[in-house]
């Protein structure tokens, strides 16, 4: 039986019918059910509660889930019979922010053929947080309430959040309807404004002047659109294949001397640099799952420079480009290559690690230390001394564990008089201890 089938819908409720147990599969599949548990898991201070939630959902001790704006409710019973009403609540959208949210979706057409598919692409969510609306929640924004009087996370309200991924990844309209408008309702107020629109639009094309018609026809439609409308369009053709190589950028050595000012190995350098990036950029967004993956955030100018140090041959015949790249980055030649061995390791969060003195935010760090409690058997712990907010160092043994601002652990070692990346992230700090020798 179908999710569908089991489920009562108003405009304003959906009560979905308890789901079975989830032995050995995981609770999200899809990258907005696995961002539905990441504010989840960075909210709550309690990591056994969390483990003890899972294993509640993994049995299936959630009963029939109860989907409202602003609220998510269900019965819980622990092991022993005792039942408890757990509640998640979600801050609900203004009507401002539906009103931006819909005229950003009338926009884009794709936006609104992805959601009748039950898919939530990140595109979607990037557009609707430029439009200043956060659909999915992040860190403190998923409030516990049950009968238990946890002031935290439970496990109860844990397990009802597990749950929740499940039935996220089927149906991205849960989500919409916490915060606040039903999928009928939505799909009403679209069709609405998709109508006015394009009677405002055949207006203009009627009794406008011809210029600004011309300007709407020769505007096109975007690609990303067309193919997101694919089942209802005329077949579109394949994309075209990968190349097998980048492609070879323009030689700049010509008999003719360059304008003054123009260095033409730095520019040549350059040009290979975006022919690689873009090889790399298409044969990802060809890749399977592509479109479940978050946008990469927009590099700073510093941050470009250490990735163009680290993309660098380490023969040495690039030399010049990272005497260059330190320079005007403000940083020592030893600065820079401790930079790209970060980079190297993991790209932009590791080099945040490594300069950035930022202290975590509290309630990560009250995390952090209770992972510290708990990663090691009883007599196993290494002797850990904080030696900065965020920075645990093993004394005698030159070995550091470093937090990263997205949960991760990095581990360090200390080379002459500087800490020095050890190793890549790993999610638990015996790992990353493990992965420096420590």
């Amino acid at each position: 039986m179908s999710h569908r089938d089991d489920t009562t819908r108003t405009d304003a409720e959906l009560t979905f019918a308890a789901l079975p147990p989830a032995r050995g599969r995981g609770f999200a599949e899809t990258w907005w059910g696995r961002a539905w548990l990441k504010a989840l898991e960075d909210t709550a201070l309690d990591g056994l509660q969390l483990k003890k939630g899972r294993k509640h959902a993994r049995d299936g001790a959630v009963g029939a889930v109860s989907v409202r704006p602003g609220r998510i409710t269900a019965v819980v019973t622990d092991r022993d019979g005792t039942a408890q009403r757990s509640d998640v609540l979600l801050q609900e959208l203004t009507d401002e922010e539906w009103d931006r949210f819909l005229d950003m979706a009338v926009d884009r057409a794709g936006h609104i053929a992805a959601l009748l598919d039950r898919d939530m692409p990140p595109h979607l969510v990037e557009d609707a947080a430029a439009a200043g609306i956060e659909l999915l929640p992040g860190i403190g924004d998923l409030e516990p309430e049950c009968a238990c009087e946890a002031w935290d996370h439970c496990p109860h309200t844990a397990a009802l959040c597990y749950q929740v991924a499940r039935l996220l990844d089927r149906d991205p309209f849960v989500l919409l309807l916490v915060r606040g408008r039903g999928e009928r309702r939505l799909l009403d107020e679209l069709q609405v404004r998709s109508a006015a629109r394009a009677a405002r639009e055949e207006w203009a094309e009627g009794e406008g002047d011809g210029d600004r018609a011309g300007a709407a026809v020769s505007a096109g439609v975007r690609a990303d659109e067309a193919f997101a409308a694919r089942d209802i369009l005329p077949p579109l053709p394949a994309p075209p294949p990968l190349p097998g190589q980048p492609g070879e950028p323009p030689s700049l050595d010509t008999e003719a001397k360059p304008a003054p000012g123009v260095d033409t190995a730095a520019l040549e350098l350059l040009a290979a640099d975006a022919a690689a990036r873009a090889h790399r950029m298409l044969a990802d967004a060809l890749g399977p799952g592509h479109e479940d993956q978050p946008w990469e955030p927009e590099l700073t100018p510093a941050q470009d420079a250490v990735r163009l140090a680290a993309a660098l041959e380490p023969d040495g015949a690039s030399s010049w480009a990272a005497v260059r790249l330190a320079a005007a980055t403000g940083r020592r030649q030893a600065d820079l290559a401790l930079a790209t061995r970060a980079w190297r390791l993991g790209g932009a969060p590791a080099l945040a690690v490594l300069e950035e003195d930022a202290a975590p935010a509290p309630e990560l760090l009250a995390r952090a230390e209770a992972l510290l409690a708990e990663a090691w058997e009883d007599g196993e712990r290494p002797a850990l001394r904080a030696s900065a907010p965020g920075h645990w160092t093993v004394p005698g043994a030159d070995v550091q564990l470093r937090l990263g601002g997205d949960g991760r652990w990095w581990p360090y070692r200390k080379k002459g008089a500087r800490w020095a990346p050890a190793g890549p992230a790993a999610p638990d700090p015996a790992s990353a201890l493990a992965g420096a020798g420590g």
